[in-house]
């Protein structure tokens, strides 16, 4: 019990002494768990995304890798300008995602029209069998309508939410890698 705890007591000093990694490392679970999340509406509960879903899912897949290797790079004192440059990408993959999250959430909410591609997929209807069977079997997923809502959000609208909190610690890791990194290179020089 007493390594442990003596085990969790040093990543938390670890990550007071390092705020960029701590940084990174949020983002990296926060991101995590938001694509198991998606992953769990889809394949547990049976909720088929639609394209813009799909869509907003790219970030997350750019975020996650790059935030681990983040991570590491904060531990072992990489260069500044490595850290600022990877936690400007995160912070631009989550200020995208925001963005598509927003206009997916309108599109849902019916503010403006969604794009032509969310008419669902459509077979090859050349491969034999009726026709008409054939078109029974195609289920078309909609932008337009939220398959889930919670406390009047749509998944969308939570990712809105995500991403903005992925920004903002973005945005925190940036700052910290600017001024702790800066600090100990300069300290270095002298």
């Amino acid at each position: 019990m007493t390594t442990s705890r003596s085990m969790r007591e040093g990543w938390i000093e670890r990550a007071r002494a390092e705020p960029a990694a701590a940084a990174a490392i949020a983002a990296f679970v926060l991101s995590l768990a938001t694509l198991a999340g998606a992953w769990f509406f889809e394949y547990v509960l049976k909720l088929a995304p639609c394209p813009l879903c799909l869509m907003q899912r790219i970030p997350y897949h750019i975020i996650i890798p790059l935030s681990l290797l983040l991570a590491i790079a904060a531990l072992v004192r990489a260069p500044r300008n490595l850290l600022l440059v990877g936690f400007a990408a995160i912070a631009i993959a989550a200020c995208c995602n925001v963005v598509l999250g927003a206009y997916h959430a309108g599109v849902e909410w019916h503010w403006w029209a969604g794009p032509a591609d969310c008419s669902g997929p459509l077979t090859d209807l050349r491969t034999g069998g009726s026709l008409l069977d054939q078109l029974h079997a195609v289920h078309v997923v909609r932008c337009d309508e939220a398959a889930w809502r919670f406390l009047g959000l749509s998944l969308a609208g939570y990712n809105v939410l995500i991403s903005l909190a992925l920004a903002v610690i973005a945005g925190f890791g940036l700052a910290s890698a600017w001024l702790t990194h800066g600090v100990a290179s300069r300290a270095a020089a002298n």
